[in-house]
């Protein structure tokens, strides 16, 4: 059930770990599958600055990326984002979620977490925000405290770097940097 404003603000200044899943939160969840048996996945630039300008401004907050699937891109991509934890093949998003949280040593409470289907609920519960994209399946909407205007591989993740990073009082660094 979607949070109020305050309320979400208020989450956000707290979050120490930003977690997601890739397909149909940071792309829009269509692969294209070569010949080869090779994945292509389609990545948004802005998600891209905005791990980028958290990693610069507030450096703190760790990333994690837990997919169900598994792919050479995804490793590399999260490599190129310095993402701090992936974790790919994988069924079971809450028992990664815990395994992130015990070895960081931060509370549920401290994370976000971004989802969009159902493999995403148990995380989406546990998680100190939760959000999910536009475009997320209904029972999903159900379990975050926000709904963001973007849909998946269109923005979301920014989105939400942006409400963490502005909660938290950084904002205004990352937009002298463009000024």
């Amino acid at each position: 059930m979607p949070s109020t404003k305050s309320q979400i603000a208020k989450k956000a200044k707290n979050i120490k770990l930003l977690a997601c899943d890739v397909d149909g939160v940071l792309t829009r969840g269509e692969i294209i599958v070569l010949n080869n048996e090779e994945e292509i996945k389609i990545w948004n630039v802005k998600d891209g600055l905005g791990y980028h300008e958290l990693k610069r401004v507030f450096p703190r907050v760790k990333t994690a990326w837990i997919t169900g699937r598994e792919s050479e891109q995804v490793k590399k991509r999260a490599e190129n984002m310095g993402i701090d934890y992936l974790v790919q093949n994988c069924m079971s998003k809450k028992s990664a979620f815990d395994a992130i949280l015990e070895e960081t040593g931060f509370k549920a409470s401290e994370t976000a977490y971004i989802g969009d289907d159902i493999v995403d609920i148990a995380v989406l519960r546990s998680a100190g925000l939760s959000v999910c994209p536009q475009d997320a399946i209904e029972e999903v909407k159900k379990y975050a405290d926000m709904v963001s205007s973007f849909k998946g591989g269109e923005g979301v993740v920014r989105d939400v770097i942006e409400l963490i990073l502005k909660a938290k009082g950084e904002w205004k660094k990352v937009l002298e940097r463009y000024k």
